[in-house]
């Protein structure tokens, strides 16, 4: 059978009808469902096409043209080509799109600059943030030892004078900037003058903000980091995986630590997405859609504020924004329960300074589905209407199947 045919979606069904039907049904799922994790997209059918592609096939040790596998002269075209883009995009020396996860770079980004029981300097995850960043529970945590630094307690937002005297107190091998729910830009600059102060690597954990950086709507790290870690998911709009961007003087130590240090062969068809994504991040539609997001994601802000929701920092600067729903009478994780069950899919996150849970939502899937101001103002109505019990859930489904009908993620 030619390749072409076995790649169609209904060979799944004749040969797998169990696992069709389940395809099928997170498709009816993402379709019939506001996407409102910060986290998520939609990617491009394109893209699509390159991860369901026969790359997916191939071995591939090693990087181009020092594989420790045969046959792999094609795929060695595609990783140079996703690696070429991905400099181009970020303005980098060099870039190694082989991690597959955001963590996978972390991981490889601190095991290229650190060793075991270096001291680290990193936003705590009761601020936001990541696993990576510290937490007991992750290799981070157990290999290293982090100090975190926090936000102001009236504005919300990072407290340089505190991250720059922990720096000094604690003398940190490295500095990690990132965050999973810090809603404005970070100052890169800053950071980079602390860590230089107490001669520190300066890490930029951009897995949040790296699709805005391609489409020139948010400070991009790569002139101030010494290495920049991200995802190629998210607003970037690509396959689910990492990539690390760093300097000519670092590119071996991190290729090193990508492979063979922590991880095995790469994902040759996962890489060839990303060349596609980073393709697609480059063109003028794309830095037009990463404006939209921010500005839809100001405008839900806005209006879930007039509907009473606490917005964090007042606002955002992103993708992305924080809110606390406890003027409406419920905590984070009942409202993430009411919220699902209308419809509007959404991550509960760490509030600052309080035990409580608040609601992490972002723009990025609503955008990408075409929608605009007039439909973020109708999501924050039906979002505050669901949580003070104005609005019936079954009412406030049938709603959010109206709007994403005529906003489908893929058309036809």
């Amino acid at each position: 059978m030619p390749v072409t045919q076995t790649l169609e979606a209904d060979v799944l069904r004749r040969q797998d009808p169990e696992l069709a039907e389940i395809l099928l049904g997170e498709l009816d799922r993402q379709s019939t469902t506001l996407q409102l994790i910060a986290a998520e997209n939609f990617t491009s059918p394109a893209v699509l096409a390159a991860l369901g592609s026969p790359l997916a096939n191939k071995y591939a040790e090693g990087y181009p043209g020092a594989r420790h596998h045969g046959g792999c002269e094609i795929v060695d075209v595609a990783e140079r080509v996703a690696i070429d883009r991905a400099r181009s995009l970020f303005g980098a020396d060099h870039a190694n799109v082989q991690s597959h996860s955001g963590s996978s770079a972390v991981l490889a980004a601190y095991a290229a600059l650190l060793r075991p029981g270096d001291t680290v300097l990193a936003m705590g995850l009761a601020f936001g943030g990541h696993l990576t960043h510290g937490s007991p529970a992750n290799f981070s945590g157990r290999w290293f030892d982090f100090v975190g630094y926090g936000v102001e307690a009236d504005t919300g937002l990072i407290d340089y004078e505190q991250v720059r005297a922990l720096a000094r107190t604690h003398r940190p091998k490295a500095v990690v900037c990132g965050s999973i729910s810090y809603p404005r830009h970070i100052d890169y600059a800053a950071f980079r003058e602390i860590a230089d102060e107490v001669g520190a690597y300066l890490i930029a954990d951009a897995a949040h903000p790296i699709g805005l950086v391609a489409g020139g709507a948010a400070p991009n790290p790569v002139p101030y980091a010494d290495v920049v870690c991200a995802t190629t998911h998210k607003v970037l709009r690509g396959p689910r995986g990492g990539m690390i961007l760093c300097g000519a003087e670092l590119a071996e130590r991190v290729d090193r630590a990508v492979f063979p240090f922590t991880q095995g062969g790469a994902q040759m068809h996962t890489i060839a997405a990303k060349a596609v994504a980073f393709g697609e991040a480059a063109t003028p539609a794309f830095r037009a859609y990463a404006h939209q997001v921010v500005a839809h994601a100001r405008t839900l802000a806005a209006a879930l504020e007039a509907e009473g929701l606490a917005i964090t920092t007042g606002g955002t600067d992103t993708h992305l924004l924080t809110a606390d729903p406890a003027p409406l009478g419920v905590d984070g994780r009942t409202a993430r329960g009411r919220l699902a069950a209308a419809g509007m899919v959404l991550d509960t996150c760490a509030l600052p300074h309080g035990d409580a849970r608040g609601l992490r939502l972002g723009t990025a899937a609503l955008t990408t589905q075409g929608m605009g101001d007039a439909e973020m103002e109708r999501i924050a109505v039906l979002f505050a209407g669901v949580l003070r019990d104005d609005i019936d859930g079954r009412q406030a489904r049938e709603e959010v199947r109206e709007l994403t009908g005529r906003f489908p993620p893929y058309p036809g």
